[in-house]
C-alpha cells in the first residue's frame, strides 16, 4: 500500500517533499506507475495503529489505558473516513470494522 512505499523514499533517504524535486506528488507519481492504493496514507497508519492495539490487547486484556486508546483511535479512523467520503476519495459503502481491518493493513 502506498503508506509503505511513500514512507520508503522520504524516511530513508531524507527527502522531505517528493513534490519539490519531481514537480509531482508521491500518491500521484504512484497511481501513474499503477502503485497506488485505495487508502489515504493518514488512514492507513491509524487503521495499522489500531490493528497493533487490538492485537496488544488480546494479550493483555485488562490494559485500560489501550482500551481507551484504542477507542481514540478508531473515533479519529471514523471522523478521516467520513471526511474521506464527502471528498469523494473512499467510495460512499467504504466502512471501516474492527474484523476486517487486519486484512486491509496486511
Amino acid at each position: 500500500s502506498s503508506g509503505i512505499n511513500a514512507e520508503y523514499g522520504r524516511d530513508s533517504h531524507g527527502v522531505a517533499q517528493v513534490r519539490f524535486i519531481t514537480g509531482n506528488k508521491i500518491l500521484r507519481i504512484m497511481k501513474k506507475k499503477g502503485r497506488g492504493t485505495t487508502l489515504p496514507e493518514d488512514l492507513y497508519s491509524l487503521i495499522k495503529k489500531a490493528v497493533n492495539i487490538r492485537k496488544h490487547l488480546e494479550k493483555s486484556r485488562k490494559d485500560k489505558d489501550a482500551k481507551y486508546r484504542l477507542i481514540l483511535v478508531e473515533s479519529r479512523i471514523h471522523r478521516l473516513a467520513r471526511y474521506y467520503k464527502r471528498k469523494k476519495v473512499l467510495p460512499p459503502t467504504w466502512k471501516y470494522e474492527s474484523s476486517t481491518a487486519s486484512a486491509l493493513v496486511a
